[in-house]
């Protein structure tokens, strides 16, 4: 894994939101795409310390790390320790496909009591609570770009967004952001 400390973030230093959301750069992660067949998954998840979900808009967590399923044979692992994922993958003697994108992706956090309203400003998913309950996860877009969310609770999402789209999905946040505001306080 490229070593994820020395890498300047591309949202270092920007905050924004309103009187209703936070959003928030997420920390530095280590972060694999995982691709596997069905008879690959018990060795994984205990290699992993997580069991890998196999349904649709799932995800697992344990310890700081997130597994989201996003496709049959196909998730994305992230640990925010920074765990060498590649490897742990590796230990488990199982068929699979492990590449470390951690520095393709950064995150950005969205929380408060307008977030669903935030990320709905872009984001064409439905996202309420019912349709979208804590621990789903989905690649989906917002705005122009790719991203897969994660709601990590009732208030709070993790937005990943590959580098090269953060400032750009930044940018559109902070603005659906005062929309949100605005929606709240009429």
């Amino acid at each position: 894994m490229a070593d994820i400390a020395t890498r300047k973030s591309p949202l270092a230093g920007r905050h924004g939101g309103s009187a209703v959301v936070r959003l928030t750069p997420a920390a530095p992660a280590s972060r694999i795409s995982l691709r596997a067949p069905a008879d690959s998954v018990a060795g994984l998840s205990k290699a992993l310390g997580l069991t890998l979900p196999t349904r649709p808009k799932t995800s697992a967590s344990a310890n700081g790390r997130h597994a989201l399923w996003l496709g049959p044979d196909e998730w994305l692992v992230i640990d925010e320790s920074g765990a060498e994922l590649v490897g742990l993958a590796a230990s488990s003697g199982v068929l699979h496909s492990a590449t470390d994108v951690s520095h393709r992706n950064t995150a950005i956090i969205v929380s408060g009591p307008g977030a669903e309203a935030t990320l709905s400003g872009g984001c064409p998913q439905d996202l309420s609570i019912a349709a979208f309950p804590v621990g789903a996860c989905s690649r989906t877009l917002f705005g122009k770009a790719e991203v897969v969310l994660l709601r990590l609770d009732a208030e709070t999402f993790r937005v990943e967004v590959w580098r090269s789209f953060s400032s750009y999905a930044f940018g559109l946040l902070a603005e659906a952001a005062e929309d949100a505001d605005n929606t709240f306080s009429a």
